[in-house]
């Protein structure tokens, strides 16, 4: 008899940033771990996703027009998801940093950050999800 081969369902890494570059490089990245990844032009496109319910992890740009990274992330808790965050940003500064982690956020990464940087990111916020479910 043959073995029955198990399926492991990769989690979904969803990526929110306005510059397209940005996404198109972090779905490649993400997707080269082994993970499924999907980019977003904008929070509202997320929001309105089907991705919203199924996120394993959350890259989210902090500036953004219309909704930011921290106006997403206020909506997404007043919703009761409860998707890990890594912000990134490309305006570093201590006052932005603490509030990211003020609001729970995994991990803040200022742009450029390094690809290992980013696989750190992913792996400690998959281990929070896991460790909350």
């Amino acid at each position: 008899m043959g073995k029955k081969r198990q399926h492991i369902k990769a989690p979904l890494i969803s990526i929110v940033d306005d510059d397209q570059s940005v996404v198109e490089a972090m779905v490649s990245l993400i997707e080269s771990l082994g993970y499924k990844a999907k980019g977003f032009r904008s929070a509202e496109d997320f929001l309105k996703s089907r991705q919203l319910l199924n996120s394993a992890c959350l890259i989210l740009d902090v500036l953004m027009p219309s909704i930011d990274g921290f106006e997403l992330q206020r909506r997404l808790v007043a919703r009761n998801y409860r998707i890990p965050i890594i912000f990134i940003t490309s305006f570093d500064s201590d006052d932005v940093r603490i509030r990211a982690f003020q609001a729970g956020a995994v991990e803040f990464l200022c742009k450029p950050f390094s690809q290992e940087s980013l696989f750190q990111a992913v792996r400690s916020a998959l281990a929070n999800q896991q460790g909350e479910t």
